[in-house]
């Protein structure tokens, strides 16, 4: 049995059902649901959220591409403190 303190985060993203898989960067939740309801908690912890009134059928790439682009005027930290500048 392994001590838990001995444990990092590749032993743990070891047994995920698709370690191979890279983490989410941007998670789209459509429907104007606001929580991912559990959907790939460690893959998912330091994505970006973007949510939108649209249901799924009904989207296209357009949205998508909407997305993309709120999702690449946003400063990626990771977890990190923003940094400030004098």
């Amino acid at each position: 049995m392994t001590a838990p303190d001995l444990i990092g985060e590749e032993d743990f993203a070891r047994h995920l059902p698709h370690p191979d898989m890279p983490d989410v960067d941007l998670l789209r939740r459509t429907g104007h649901e606001q929580r991912t309801s559990n959907f790939l908690p460690w893959p998912t912890a330091y994505a970006e959220l973007h949510f939108t009134p649209d249901l799924w059928p009904d989207t296209d790439r357009r949205h998508l591409w909407q997305a993309i682009t709120t999702y690449t005027h946003r400063q990626r930290r990771l977890g990190t403190a923003p940094t400030s500048t004098p």
